[in-house]
């Protein structure tokens, strides 16, 4: 009978490069992989916050503030010094930094655009346009003739960490595409989440729910809820719902009160965080950790 050999092979490269990593990094240390979202609570819960090569879907019901947030979380990663790509379907450059400015400086854009403003107001744009200058933070159109075209612009974009999409449901179609709705947002999310492993960054994607029944006995956002032949549910590694509960049932809750449902999380546990959103700023805060 022949002998069975023994001996041990040598650990594979990148094994041993994540054992090092992992025994040197002390309490409180955010892994290198880990983009924080400047929302304590939770970056808390995701074990320091978005994690590079990830695809993230932000879904929730019209009008519950999903850009808000968005921009939010890309403002704020931003003043990180990590670079961050926005790719809007819906608002220009100047939109964009026109909502940055009222989220930053806590200044409605009605007063914006307006100029109706107090010198407390002027003082605190001045000083978020200032805060504002210089990010890492790039905006670019989604509107394209494919979805490769929409794409190919981040080619020149360099150090980027935070990629953005909004929304899915503005995405263009990818060439020469034949199938329905469905089947087209399903590539599409496919595409991201190798864009994601290729740039190796985190990839943040908002999306309208396309089965949410809001008369239901919960209307918390849930993972059946973004539809698309449970594309989202099966390729995202991470999904986050907004739930607004002043939306449903008006004079209940505290206005503003928000809770963030993590749906899924392929890394760690779900759960929710309590956020607050200042309609009027379209700016969340963390209720526990203010910023």
């Amino acid at each position: 009978m022949k002998a069975v050999s023994t001996r041990r092979l040598p650990p594979r490269p990148s094994l041993e490069s994540l054992v090092q990593r992992v025994d040197a990094r002390r309490p409180g240390d955010v892994p290198p992989d880990t983009i924080p979202t400047g929302f304590a609570s939770l970056d808390k819960l995701l074990g320091g916050g978005l994690r590079r090569r990830d695809l993230v879907v932000l879904g929730g019901d019209v009008g519950s503030g999903k850009s808000a947030l968005a921009l939010g979380i890309a403002l704020r990663v931003a003043r990180q010094d990590l670079g961050v790509a926005l790719l809007s379907g819906e608002m220009d450059e100047e939109r964009l930094m026109e909502r940055a400015l009222a989220i930053e400086g806590r200044v409605s854009m009605d007063e914006i655009r307006s100029a109706q403003l107090s010198d407390q107001m002027r003082a605190g744009i001045g000083a978020a346009a200032v805060r504002l200058r210089g990010l890492p933070l790039t905006q670019l159109p989604l509107a394209a003739a494919d979805l490769e075209t929409a794409l190919a612009r981040l080619e020149r974009l360099d150090r980027l960490a935070l990629v953005v999409i909004d929304y899915l449901q503005l995405v263009p179609p990818p060439a020469g595409s034949t199938g329905g709705q469905d089947e087209e947002m399903a590539a599409v999310l496919r595409r991201f989440k190798a864009l994601a492993l290729e740039r190796q960054v985190a990839l943040l994607v908002v999306a309208q729910l396309s089965r949410y029944e809001p008369g239901r006995t919960n209307p918390r956002p849930h993972l059946d809820d973004f539809g698309h032949l449970g594309a989202v549910k099966q390729h995202a590694d991470l999904v986050l719902g907004l739930y607004r509960e002043e939306m449903y049932h008006p004079g209940y809750g505290v206005d503003g009160a928000t809770e963030l449902v993590v749906a899924k999380n392929r890394n760690g546990p779900t759960g929710f965080v309590d956020l607050y959103f200042y309609r009027r700023w379209m700016r969340f805060e963390d209720l526990l950790d203010s910023a």
